[in-house]
């Protein structure tokens, strides 16, 4: 399967995203984090560094569980500055 180039929209949500897991961690440990999620810490990592632009729902949804965030707030913060721009 090719997978298309992804668009600076969706490269910029990635590091919105990536940016506010890691707020949201603080001090907890990553690999405590993830291993409670259900992922690797490397794909912790990848998400948070903005590396993995594009996570899976589930993936997402697990990390925002673990650490107390809604799915509305994930959203709202990861198209912050779109909303903005229109």
């Amino acid at each position: 399967m090719v997978r298309l180039p992804l668009s600076t929209a969706d490269v910029e949500r990635g590091q919105r995203l990536g940016a506010l897991l890691r707020r949201a961690r603080g001090t907890r440990p990553m690999l405590d984090t993830a291993l409670a999620a259900g992922i690797s810490p490397e794909t912790l990592r990848k998400i948070e560094s903005g590396r993995v632009a594009t996570p899976a729902f589930t993936t997402v949804a697990a990390v925002a569980v673990v650490l107390g965030l809604s799915l509305d707030e994930v959203w709202s913060e990861v198209t912050r500055s779109e909303r903005v721009a229109s």
